[in-house]
């Protein structure tokens, strides 16, 4: 059976390639204590059987997963689980109570990705979405443990990307499987001054209050590694997380600039705006790539934040005029 491509970062813990749209741009997790696994997020539906090869290749079968975990809902996160739940007899998807509907219908979802990706970008990079049956799916609360072998795994309730956010605690690491809560790092801008981080506002939800509070509530935990989705594992967040905080003041009041300004060019003036940051900000890290490269590499990120921060603005909007 193919895999994916992957390593083992921690102990038990194995950060996999989902293989979307770009080597690097986005991973997921098996968590293995003893002949027990779990995954944290999924990728896409096309990612299911290379993630399948990987519990053939550490000389495990589907039958011993019995956790499938999505930190939230977005496709990159969330777009495998229907299908490595039903490859997997004995698994139960852990998944944010606001996400659980989305999960066992994912009709919304579906017109939601649509909407973004236009229909042939769905199908090409997502796939489709296979529901889960209610009875399987665990709706986790916030500080609820889930048993994984002789670890515990602790979900931790994180709004602010979204509001269905949850990220895990892993009691042999002392590390957190982060989602997009800890924010981006791609490997391509890590230089000597370390990971360059900044914070994903994707649609729909992105709340700068929220997400400083997630962050406070993570770091309360003192833990000493966050697994990022986006991508790999980081250590030492407590010297990272000021810059993630930055970067999410940084991203609204961008947009406050805009609040008012509802014009169809909005969004592009966003999006400009946005480039011209995330570029500034590789470059003052000693990222020595050139613009066109950064912006390359940023080509999907640039996209949704702008698109992101627009739902945000549209919604303060809408309460200011109530």
């Amino acid at each position: 059976m193919q895999h994916a491509p992957f390593e083992q970062i921690a102990d038990g813990i194995y950060c996999i390639e989902t293989g979307l749209y770009r080597h690097g741009l986005a991973a997921c997790y098996l968590i293995r204590s003893e002949d027990r696994l779990a995954f944290v997020d999924t990728g896409t539906d096309h990612t299911a059987p290379g993630l399948l090869g990987v519990v053939a290749a550490i000389g495990l079968t589907p039958e011993h997963v019995d956790y499938v975990i999505p930190t939230h809902v977005h496709l990159d996160h969330a777009g495998g689980a229907g299908r490595l739940m039903a490859a997997c007899p004995n698994a139960r998807l852990v998944v944010h109570p606001n996400g659980v509907r989305h999960m066992v219908d994912p009709s919304k979802l579906i017109a939601g990705a649509t909407a973004v990706y236009g229909e042939d970008g769905f199908k090409k990079d997502y796939g489709t979405l296979i529901p889960v049956p209610e009875e399987r799916v665990i709706a986790a609360e916030d500080g609820q443990t889930f048993a994984l072998g002789s670890r515990t795994l602790t979900f931790v309730d994180t709004p602010g990307h979204a509001n269905h956010h949850g990220c895990i605690l892993d009691s042999v690491t002392q590390g957190f499987f982060t989602g997009d809560t800890f924010g981006i790092a791609y490997r391509e801008f890590e230089t000597a001054k370390g990971p360059w981080m900044f914070a994903p506002a994707t649609p729909v939800a992105f709340d700068p209050d929220a997400w400083m509070a997630s962050l406070d509530k993570l770091m309360a935990f003192q833990p000493q590694a966050m697994y990022l989705t986006h991508y790999g594992p980081v250590k030492n967040p407590a010297a990272l997380v000021d810059n993630l905080r930055q970067s999410i003041r940084d991203l609204a009041s961008l947009a406050l600039v805009e609040e008012g300004r509802g014009d169809p060019e909005r969004k592009e003036r966003l999006k400009t705006a946005i480039t011209q940051y995330l570029i500034k900000g590789a470059q003052a890290h000693g990222v020595d790539y050139e613009n066109a490269r950064i912006r390359e590499l940023l080509t999907l990120d640039t996209e949704l934040n702008s698109q992101g921060l627009e739902v945000w603005l549209k919604r303060r909007e809408k309460r200011a005029a109530a």
